[in-house]
């Protein structure tokens, strides 16, 4: 199975040796599920976006299986719904690689690119993939804005501008201003715990969605009105 990346340049090798657990965590993987994609996931979407998701990392039957981020997991509903209620995305999202979809004007980037045991990766290997996350964020000249599912994500973020965590709390619906001019936006992950449990609803998530979009309006006016004088 190959994947085409819209940043190939600053993906990890698919056998990437970085983190121990995770890639005894792979191999396991590789033999029970062979025909999975189980390696570090690309990111996917638009290279020209304005929008930027960082995630966490891939879900086991989710990412790991499919190859890419969100794809096969209840996550990927809710997120690839919104995406297409705020005509982000083209074609039909139907959990599957060859399914058509697309992204347009946003970019799915996780902060650490393999699966991670219960969903948890620890702060080592969290460390280890800064590199690459921080080399996709610096290879997206047009992001304006940055909507970070969840805390890891958030840190994740903010390290890669080199920003003091204590300075930006993560909060939900919370935006930061970045030393680059760019805004981060929270949200809380879109998992089904945090579905279920009510944490996130539907309405939650897109209120995240419509500030972000009133955020690139707020910064293309200001842009337009420098460029103007």
């Amino acid at each position: 199975m190959e994947i085409d990346s819209p940043l190939p340049a600053t993906e990890p090798p698919r056998d990437c040796p970085r983190c121990p657990r995770l890639v005894a965590l792979r191999r396991e993987c590789q033999t029970e599920y062979p025909d999975w994609w189980n390696a570090p996931v690309p990111a996917f979407g638009d290279p020209d976006a304005w929008l930027a998701f960082a995630g966490l990392a891939p879900g086991k039957h989710g990412a790991n299986r499919t190859g890419r981020p969100f794809t096969g997991d209840y996550a990927g509903d809710l997120l690839f719904a919104t995406l297409a209620e705020f005509g982000l995305s083209k074609g039909r999202y139907d959990a599957r690689i060859d399914d058509g979809l697309t992204l347009d004007g946003a970019i799915i980037v996780n902060s650490v690119k393999c699966l991670p045991p219960q969903n948890k990766p620890n702060p080592s290997e969290i460390a280890n993939c800064r590199p690459y996350f921080e080399a996709q964020m610096a290879a997206l000249p047009k992001v304006q804005v940055i909507i970070a599912l969840g805390r890891i994500a958030h840190d994740a973020a903010l390290r890669a501008e080199g920003v003091r965590l204590a300075a930006c709390p993560f909060a939900h619906g919370a935006v930061h201003v970045l030393p680059s001019g760019r805004r981060l936006v929270d949200s809380y992950h879109c998992s089904r715990h945090n579905t279920n449990t009510g944490r996130l609803t539907p309405a939650m998530f897109a209120d995240v969605f419509r500030t972000a979009c009133a955020l690139r309006d707020q910064t293309s006016g200001r842009n337009s009105s420098t460029t103007a004088r």
